[in-house]
């Protein structure tokens, strides 16, 4: 036999009533508490973490207006409006107990009742709470995990002219439903930018779907942009959403473009321009309504004059165009991204003691940043990781690229080049070879090679 679960409160100005029920429904809760006195509502609903109450309508001999019961309904709803309240009343007064359902009661119970009715009644009662509390629970979450994301993904704009122009369209362009196209080197924040876009959107109570388009495998498309059915394929043991679908209401990001295949890129102008789409296997189409933004760090305007992009595709996600600029355009912008990333990272390995002096801000400026951003920060929590002083100071820098070009008058040779660009993209992507060899545009077996031939330590 199951444990009995949930707590218990019933209110009565009967002795005789609640004597009765408390013996019958003792061993039907885990808990049972009873009180003629309404006044103690508020300190049985603190103290005891209360799921359900058993309420009578009156409280007062010879009055039989419900008032009360309708001023103690209130009284609680206020408490927790996830409590669970059931009435108990007389049989001329379920006129009232109507009414006292509009004011939020869950239901009603008959004087004298019927035991099972009762148990069936507040059994019901008690699971209807647990939902209660779970939704809440998950509603509680989803604000959490809504935060956090805003944190993880927080811009920092700096004080450029460029970027400032940045802010200005982002802030003009978020609350209509235009295409939005985000061009601008690899870590120069273009997933930021969406995401912000988003955020000051209209539709930001509604799902950000980030697409990386160039690391989608061609035989896989459809399935993740449209979704399927059960048996559309050999392993499609049930329908899924695709992220067209579960982004509908919301904002679809588009990252890599311009990785796309032609072939590939008029499914994507078709579903665009239909504004439905279809699941693979499926006969039926599925309206969408979504805010749409696209990234690329390819020149699409080249692509479309060697045949490689569909010029009528970026009319489609080119209503406006945002150019992020690359790092080493702005500068000014060092010092602010360098100090936040230390603020992150101080409190991420418990350096909270570390800040940064003249001199290393001033080689963070003369840098070239291929890497842009990303590579900002790549740099600054490799400093913090490896100070043991309580300032870092330019010292502490290790640039695994810097152009001989720049900093001695030596030209590079093409090779060193070549080892440079992929010794500087191991690191900005962690020495994730699939990401490099992506980044790089070659393939993995390729970049492999190189890194054996350029004797390069992973």
């Amino acid at each position: 036999m199951a444990k009995p679960e949930g707590k218990l409160l019933i209110i009565d100005d009967d002795k005789d009533v609640l004597e009765s029920l408390n013996m019958f429904l003792k061993y039907e809760f885990a808990k049972v508490i009873t009180t003629r006195n309404p006044n103690r509502i508020h300190e049985f609903i603190k103290a005891e973490n209360i799921d359900v109450i058993l309420l009578d309508m009156n409280f007062v001999a010879g009055i039989q207006t419900g008032n009360e019961g309708i001023f103690w309904l209130r009284e609680i709803r206020q408490m927790d409006p996830a409590l669970v309240v059931v009435l108990i009343t007389a049989y001329g007064d379920i006129q009232l107990a109507v009414k006292a359902i509009k004011e939020g009661a869950t239901d009603f119970i008959i004087k004298p009742w019927d035991n099972d009715k009762l148990v069936s009644t507040l059994k019901a009662a008690y699971q209807l709470r647990k939902t209660k509390l779970e939704v809440r629970n998950l509603k509680q979450k989803q604000q959490k995990l809504h935060e956090d994301i805003n944190r993880q993904f927080k811009i920092i704009w700096g004080s450029s002219l460029h970027m400032r122009k940045v802010y200005e369209t982002v802030r003009k362009v978020a609350p209509t439903d235009a295409n939005v196209l985000i061009t601008g080197e690899n870590g120069t924040g273009k997933e930021l930018v969406a995401r912000e876009i988003h955020r000051l959107s209209n539709r930001n109570q509604e799902a950000f779907v980030n697409v990386d388009l160039g690391a989608l495998h061609e035989n896989l498309f459809e399935s993740e942009l449209f979704g399927h059915v059960k048996g559309a394929f050999t392993d499609a043991r049930e329908d899924r959403a695709g992220r067209f679908e579960i982004a509908n209401g919301g904002t679809l990001f588009l990252d890599e473009i311009g990785n796309l295949p032609l072939f590939l890129q008029s499914k994507i102008l078709t579903a665009i321009h239909n504004k439905e789409i279809t699941r693979l296997g499926s006969n039926h189409a599925m309206q969408l309504d979504i805010r749409l933004i696209s990234a690329t760090n390819k020149n699409l305007h080249n692509m479309i004059s060697e045949n490689l992009f569909r010029e009528d595709l970026l009319y489609r996600i080119q209503t406006l165009q945002i150019e992020i600029p690359p790092l080493r355009k702005r500068p000014e912008d060092i010092g602010q991204l360098a100090n936040n990333f230390l603020q992150e990272f101080v409190l991420k390995y418990e350096k909270p003691y570390l800040k940064l002096n003249q001199n290393a801000i001033d080689k963070l400026e003369q840098h070239s940043w291929p890497g842009n951003v990303r590579e900002l920060k790549h740099t600054i929590e490799k400093a913090v990781i490896l100070c043991d002083s309580e300032i870092i100071s330019a010292r502490d820098f290790m640039f695994t690229y810097e152009p001989a070009s720049i900093t001695s008058g030596k030209m590079l040779r093409l090779s060193e080049v070549e080892k440079n660009t992929i010794i500087e993209t191991l690191n900005i992507n962690k020495m994730n070879l699939s990401e490099t060899a992506r980044k790089l545009g070659i393939s993995r077996p390729t970049l492999y090679k190189k890194i054996k031939k350029y004797h390069i330590s992973l």
